[in-house]
């Protein structure tokens, strides 16, 4: 299985959804919760080449975006090829 990580903050409903979702493919994820301003959402933002919104998603190191890229990787039907990986 690949490795997730995802960054996240608190009452973000973007956030919940993708966490949904990637529970629903019995996806194991790290949750990084990254507040404005602290170390982990500096680290989400410089992984990301720049993207300051979360969540923000990481397959294997690779940044994959947010929510709407997640669910769009899905409906695509990529995202089980890359959570399979690894």
């Amino acid at each position: 299985m690949a490795k997730v990580e995802i960054y996240t903050t608190a009452f973000c409903p973007y956030c919940s959804r993708a966490k949904l979702l990637l529970g629903r493919k019995g996806a194991d994820f790290i949750e990084y919760d990254s507040p404005h301003g602290s170390e982990e959402r500096k680290d989400a933002i410089s992984r990301s080449g720049g993207r300051t919104t979360v969540p923000q998603i990481f397959i294997d190191g690779e940044a994959i975006g947010g929510c709407d890229d997640l669910f769009a990787l899905d409906r695509a039907g990529k995202l089980d090829e890359m959570l399979a990986s690894g």
